[in-house]
């Protein structure tokens, strides 16, 4: 009898963790020594929450466990980690930034030194295992909370003066718009996670830190998956890691009530070889990628995308359309310290700014601009979807959402 491949010996295992799964392959007749990848289900949210989010808990020795919001009948998601999982997680980010930080100085210029690094996240895995990463990376770190007031946060680097900021852009916009002069901290690179950073916003964020756009680290994962892909400067694409196998579906075969995507858009469909006490087989991540493609990096054939441009969900209707990315995108143009809040409510789209260096009779250029440059917004409006667009400066006092973690989304 033939070994098993890595990829049935991964389907075996996920099957002894969660045997709804095996049970669920059962069902639709499955030989899994046989199918490929396309022959197995999809793991969509509906069943996440009627298996693993309803389960009973787990009792392993050594799990962690990250809790999120709450699925439709009101049990809060618990999502497991064993220590394998742990281990391997902190290892790929280990190693990504160790790359990311010798490779960013192998250019001509001067070799960049790292030597304090300072989280400031939100919770969560990526906040609970910053500090360990950094341990192993040789650096003198601290961290601090996301919940403390921004004063606290502007305090802690006037204090510690961190070489390498690790946060997220939410917070990052507003520690540069509640600043004097963000160049005052001295930080050199930064690296982001948890939410969408366009380009345009990463370059506007360098220039007023003082740094190159290439000294800035982005970052994607989920917290069922763990760390899926970064962005490279070099090729111009976020690049899958190693130990993933993602594939770029239309939204109709995800769901037929999804409506079809732009031509170079797809849902991003991953499956994990080495994620155990999540059952990432073909997980529906319902993130919306750009220009997914492979690409030979270093004499290997890598999995890219050129942006995260959205999320899908039965719950947003037409706002599945709307594309926060090239919103925020097509802002940066105007001013380059914008903080933005996007709100779909009454089939009427609103755009809060944040600037200092907003002027009033920006606000009618930004208008035409989300309209007429972005076409699926455009489109909304002349099929009547969209009321229309409204576009208005927030006071420099004011706070945009950040009584959540995740303050860049399409609030509704």
């Amino acid at each position: 009898m033939s070994p098993l491949t890595p990829f049935q010996q991964q389907i075996e295992r996920i099957g002894q963790l969660h045997p709804w799964y095996k049970s669920l392959l059962d069902e639709q007749g499955i030989d899994t020594q046989a199918c490929e990848l396309i022959d197995l289900p999809l793991i969509t949210s509906d069943i996440l929450e009627k298996h693993y989010f309803t389960q009973e808990a787990r009792r392993e020795a050594g799990l962690s466990v990250y809790r999120t919001s709450g699925t439709s009948s009101g049990v809060r998601k618990a999502i497991y980690y064993s220590q394998e999982d742990d281990e391997r997680y902190i290892e790929a980010k280990t190693a990504c930034f160790r790359d990311w930080l010798a490779a960013s100085d192998s250019d001509g210029h001067q070799p960049i030194v790292i030597r304090k690094a300072l989280a400031d996240m939100g919770t969560g895995h990526a906040a609970n295992t910053a500090m360990t990463i950094f341990a192993r990376l040789g650096l003198q770190a601290d961290s601090l909370s996301f919940a403390l007031p921004i004063e606290e946060h502007i305090a802690r680097l006037e204090s510690t003066r961190p070489d390498l900021l690790y946060t997220m852009p939410s917070i990052l916009d507003a520690i540069a718009s509640n600043s004097v002069d963000p160049q005052h901290y001295g930080i050199k690179k930064m690296i982001l996670v948890g939410e969408i950073a366009p380009l345009q916003w990463q370059s506007n964020m360098a220039a007023r830190f003082g740094i190159e756009p290439r000294h800035i680290l982005d970052t994607y994962g989920s917290i069922e998956i763990g760390a899926i892909a970064s962005y490279s400067h070099s090729h111009g694409l976020y690049v899958i890691e190693d130990g993933i196998q993602a594939e770029a579906l239309p939204a109709e075969q995800i769901d037929e009530q999804f409506e079809p995507l732009q031509q170079n858009e797809a849902v991003l469909v991953l499956t994990s070889y080495v994620r155990t006490l999540f059952p990432a087989i073909r997980y529906v991540t319902y993130d919306v990628v750009r220009d997914f493609q492979i690409r030979i990096i270093d004499g290997r054939e890598r999995q890219c995308f050129s942006c995260i441009s959205k999320r899908i969900g039965t719950d947003l209707k037409h706002g599945e359309k709307i594309s926060l990315y090239d919103i925020e995108s097509v802002v940066h143009q105007f001013v380059s310290d914008a903080a933005l809040r996007v709100r779909l409510r009454h089939n009427k789209l609103s755009i809060h700014i944040q600037s200092k260096s907003l002027k009033d009779e920006m606000l009618v250029h930004i208008q035409h601009a989300i309209e007429h440059k972005i076409g699926e917004i455009g489109q909304m409006i002349q099929n009547r979807m969209l009321d229309g667009i409204a576009v208005t400066r927030a006071a420099e006092t004011e706070q945009l959402e950040r009584g959540a973690v995740k303050s860049k989304k399409l609030y509704f």
